[in-house]
């Protein structure tokens, strides 16, 4: 099994149990190689309600978790904005560490409650 093919397997485990609301959106994440992307969904819908990304908010400097983190408060501030305030954590089949780990604190600082 390669690297894509686990976590594939691991994103699908996850998403049958985890749903966006209109109550509680999904935070979903996605890392690439050099940027990092987050968006709060509503699966009922099929809306995408707030986003950042490193690539949007032209973030060029500094260490990855850095990045990932200015990504976490920008999207808590455009949630915040759009009147949400508790969402469901989806960490995509990624592990909770690194980038990822940075971004959720960086969002629950923000003031999003998961």
């Amino acid at each position: 099994m390669t690297k894509l093919g686990r976590r594939e397997k691991i994103k699908m485990s996850i998403r049958k149990r985890i749903s966006g609301s209109t109550e509680r959106p999904r935070l979903s994440v996605f890392r690439s190689n050099t940027h990092i992307y987050a968006q709060i969904i509503n699966d009922e819908t099929g809306l995408i309600l707030a986003s950042a990304s490193s690539k949007t908010l032209a973030v060029s400097e500094g260490t990855p978790l850095e990045t990932a983190t200015v990504v976490g408060k920008a999207l808590a501030q455009t949630a915040i904005a759009a009147n949400i305030s508790k969402v469901v954590f989806d960490r995509n089949g990624y592990l909770y560490h690194g980038r990822v780990k940075a971004l959720a604190e960086a969002a629950r600082e923000g003031g999003l409650n998961f």
